[in-house]
Order: C-alpha cells, then structure tokens, then sequence
C-alpha cells in the first residue's frame, strides 16, 4: 500500500505543478509532459530563429541557448520568435506597425521623407549606391521598408501572414519555450519497455548459471556457511535456506560494484525468499530486510562514477574514491540498525557484532590497499578486478557443474527461461514507476521544490555551494538516469575538480534508486503492500546525503 500511495501521489503532484506552469505562462508543459522526446546521441534540436524588439534583455544564458539550438537573427520578419520587454497586447500593436508603415520600391527611395529604413531581401550594397546617410533597423522600429518588389500591397500581406505565424514573449518567457530534452510519459513508457528487454539478457545469462549452480549444490555450501551469521539477521529463514546463498551473491556482486551480476541475484533472493513468506501480497521482514541493505549501496570499486569524472575532464578522477565508499557504508550501516530496530534484532549479540566486525575490519583493510594505488593502477585494478571476478563466478558454477556431472547446457536453459519470466513480469511495474519519475520531472515539480529550498539557504547566510548538488540528491532515489544527467551538468557547469563537482560525484554513488528497486523487486514476486520498506530506505539515503556533504566540507571545502 505504501507503494501505490507513494506513485499516486507523485502523479497527482505533478499535474498539478503542470497545471501551475501552465496558468504561469508556459503553454507548452502539457506537451512536455505528455510527448516530450529526449535527443538520441549525436542529435541536435531543431534551428529556431529569434529576434529581440524594444531592447529586451535575455536572462537565459548564451550557453543554454546554443545548446537548445536558438539563434538570434537581425531578420524579424522571417524569426520563429519574436522577443519583446511587454507581450500583452503586442500582437494588435505590432500588426498595425504592418498595416501603416510605407513600403516603397529601389526605384522610389525619397531620403529625406524618412528616418530610419528597414530593408526587405535587398542587399544593403545596393541600397547605399542609391542612397546615402540612411539608419537601418528592423521592420518594426523602421520608418519605411524598402523592398525590390513592385507590388507592394503583397508584401504587406505576407508580412501580417508571417506576424500571425511568429510567436510573441517575453524576455523572461525566454526559458519557458527551450526544450528540456527530457522524455515525456509516451517516450518513457516506450524507455521503460526499452530498460527491462535489455535486462532480460542478463537475467537470462545470470539466472541460468545459478540454475546450474544450485543443481551442483553450490548455493546449498553457502547457505549452509553462512546461515548461522545470517540467521541472526535474518530469523525467520530456516537454516541452510537457499535464500542465504542468493543473498551472499547478490550482496558480493555489489560490494564489488558488478551492477550486471547483482541485479539477477538480487531478484533470485526475492523469489526464493518469497517461497516461505506466508503473506504472498505483503513483505515479509526478511525481506525487506534484504532489500535494505542491498538498496544501501556498500560498493568497494565505484566504477561508474570514477568513468564519468575521467570523461568530463577531472584531472584526478579517482579521488572520490573514499568519500564513495565512506558515504555507502554510513548508508549501509543507517538501514541495518533502523531495520533491526524495527524488527527487534539485537545487533549486539556476540554471534551477529562479531562477524559484522570482521567482516567491516576486512574491507578497511581492502580500501586502504586501493588508496595506496596511483590514480591510473586504481582504474587498472578495478576494471580487472570487476571483470575478472564476473569471469571467475561463471568459471566456479561451470566447474562445479562439470564435477557434479550434471547437464550443464539443460540446466542453464531451464533456468535462464526464469529469467525471461521475471523479466516480463516486471514490465507494468517498471512501465508505472519510470512514467511517474517522468511526470515529476517535466512537470517542473522538482524545480518547485529545489529553488526555494535555495533561495532560504541563500538567505540564512549559509554557504550555498552544497545547494547545487540538491538535484541529484532528491531525483536520485527515483531515477539514476536523471540523478546522472544532474550531476554531468553539474561537472560541465562548475568543472569535475570543482567541490560542486566533486560533491554530486558523491552524492550520485552514495545512495541507490529506492523507488525502482522497490518497484523492480517487490514487482518481480508481486508483493504489493510493501509495508515500512520505502521510509527505511529512504532514511538510509538520507544518512548517506547528510554524510555525503560533511565528507566533501571535511575533506575538499
């Protein structure tokens, strides 16, 4: 029921921030929100023209022009925009500037009758041959048009046609007409169709060799060494479950930062808890307790965010590497202890603290072994070691299958047919959410929300450099994507090395999507009352932003 509250909300939050927008003075929100389509690679908006009438100033920067392909243009009669200090009632008063002002030919120039001229697809060269001393200006702060054409009545005509056609605005209306470059709710559920077709592969691939894995009775070892630490964790497991084993894959895969791998061991873990949850249609504690913690992040090698500070030109793109890992394990930590507190697990008995301990005693000892590696064998290591330990997973289960004598091809069949399953299971979770998060997005909500929250931080005297990594740190638990698009421009604008930069590098690995994994895991075994999994999650992300800003103060301000 949280769930579906949560998503109803958020749609209804966003028409009527739609609705705002529209009322406000931007007539084209509905068609943002509704068929909006983002640029592929490569591509580009398509050419707009304006001109700017009555000296009005343009707030909008020339950089944010450019990038949505608007061009200034002397030529008012033949812009797409027309761009003016006061647009009420500037249509009426522009078409009768049209209707009375003379239009005359080369060939019938007076000079001194009039002051300032305008001229209409005539060469200037040509014109100053004839003339001399003469002011040029737009047609609309001319005196006169000069024109070749004889028929001057037809001129007139198309001039008042093409007014009808041009869009009058304002200067601070400027904004409101760019295009976002952000999918609308058709695009979307067209991307969310586009998102789990690419999972199905690698549910497929994943869920086959754990088929294998678990006929060779591989996930039966693990369980069976790790149920007695898990169990304390995890008390309404039956010992030696096979649950224990998908959970240990899905939390290594993590860990190591294998997105790839952990997603479809994550998803075997939800099934298999599903088995023994007596509620089919509401979470049980055990899982939400997995979830948690696996929606928490703890990730050793951040590799994508390294990937996207080389690309945006940091000179040293690996020294978010312990702000990362410090921020994930504070998140990781916040949803165990709320999680335990709230399903009465003592964190402190012997037989849970001490392996935890040893456990977080091992990976001190692992990031202080990569903080020790130059930049370029840090990014060494970690494509080799990620890699290489997806290769050794598949190595290990082959072998294993081999050494059981099992059919290996058979096996991996029967189980990457689950994996298609789950995959078109998920599409109408995966389709409501993403649009949801769309909706949110092009609707402008998250701008209502994020300026203000600003404009007070400016106000209190407050350092404001944080602030702008606000974007990424509320869109983050709904969409990766946007939360990544945030952060770029927040790369691009204030520079990779920049403590901006550095912060929503943080910021963006720091937490997880909680609402999509929400949706994709309770989604993937059809539990809909996910009961207290949301604000736990959501409490974990918050620790980890608030952990996320002081590491930057502390270590980069």
């Amino acid at each position: 029921m949280a769930l579906s509250r949560v998503w109803s909300y958020l749609i209804l939050f966003s028409i009527v921030v739609a609705c705002y927008q529209y009322f406000k003075g931007d007539k084209n929100i509905f068609n943002d929100v509704v068929i909006e389509r983002k640029l592929k690679d490569n591509e580009t908006f398509g050419k707009v023209q304006y001109s700017v009438i009555d000296n009005a100033a343009i707030t909008v920067s020339a950089n944010k022009l450019a990038k949505a392909n608007w061009h200034v243009s002397e030529n008012v009669s033949t812009s797409d925009f027309i761009v003016c200090n006061n647009a009420y009632n500037k249509h009426a008063a522009l078409q009768l500037k049209l209707e009375t002002i003379p239009i005359v030919t080369t060939t019938n120039i007076q000079p001194a009758k009039f002051g300032k001229w305008a001229l209409l697809d005539v060469d200037s060269a040509s014109v100053d041959t004839i003339i001399t001393q003469v002011a040029l200006t737009n047609i609309y702060s001319a005196d006169a048009i000069i024109c070749n054409h004889s028929n001057t009545d037809s001129i007139r005509n198309a001039l008042i046609a093409k007014l009808n056609q041009q869009k009058i605005i304002t200067a601070h209306e400027v904004a409101l007409y760019l295009p976002k470059n952000i999918d609308g709710i058709f695009e979307t559920a067209k991307f969310a169709i586009t998102v789990v077709i690419g999972l199905i592969g690698i549910l497929a691939l994943f869920m086959g060799l754990l088929n294998i894995a678990e006929q060779a009775g591989g996930i039966h070892v693990i369980s069976r060494f790790m149920s007695p630490f898990l169990h304390k964790l995890f008390p309404t497991i039956p010992a030696g479950h096979a649950s224990y084993g998908h959970m240990v894959m899905n939390f290594s895969a993590n860990i190591l930062g294998l997105d790839n791998a952990a997603t479809p061991f994550g998803l075997k873990a939800m099934q298999s808890l599903q088995e023994i949850n007596p509620a089919k249609e509401k979470a049980s504690d055990a899982q939400i307790m997995f979830l948690a913690l696996h929606a928490s992040g703890l990730t050793l090698i951040p590799v994508s965010i390294i990937a996207v500070r080389a690309a945006n030109g940091s000179h040293n793109p690996n020294e978010v590497f312990i702000p990362l890992i410090l921020s994930t394990f504070v998140c990781t930590i916040t949803a165990l202890v709320v999680t335990s507190i709230k399903q009465r697990i003592n964190l402190f008995q012997a037989k849970l603290f001490l392996p935890l301990a040893a456990i977080f005693s091992l990976l001190a000892i692992f990031v202080w072994y990569l903080k020790t590696l130059p930049p370029h064998a840090l990014s060494e290591f970690s494509d080799a070691f990620s890699n290489g330990a997806i290769l050794a997973v598949i190595a290990l289960i082959v072998f294993g299958g081999l050494y059981k004598r099992i059919n290996l091809f058979d096996a991996f069949v029967d189980g990457a047919k689950g994996g298609f399953d789950t995959a078109v299971r998920i599409i109408p979770y995966m389709v409501g959410m993403l649009v949801a998060v769309s909706m949110l997005r092009t609707s402008g909500a998250f701008d209502l929300i994020i300026i203000p929250i600003k404009n007070a931080i400016a106000a209190s005297g407050m350092d404001t450099q944080w602030a702008e990594g606000l974007p990424v740190a509320l869109l983050r638990p709904f969409s990766a994507g946007g939360a990544r698009g945030f952060m770029i421009d927040a790369m691009r604008t204030y520079g990779a090395d920049s403590f901006v930069g550095k912060l929503v590098s943080v910021l963006q690995g720091s937490s997880e999507t909680t609402f999509y994994v929400v949706a994709l895991y309770f989604g993937s075994v059809s539990v809909k009352d996910t009961r207290y999994a949301i604000p736990v999650m959501l409490l974990a992300d918050l620790a980890g932003v608030l952990f996320s800003i002081f590491i930057c103060y502390y270590l980069f301000a």
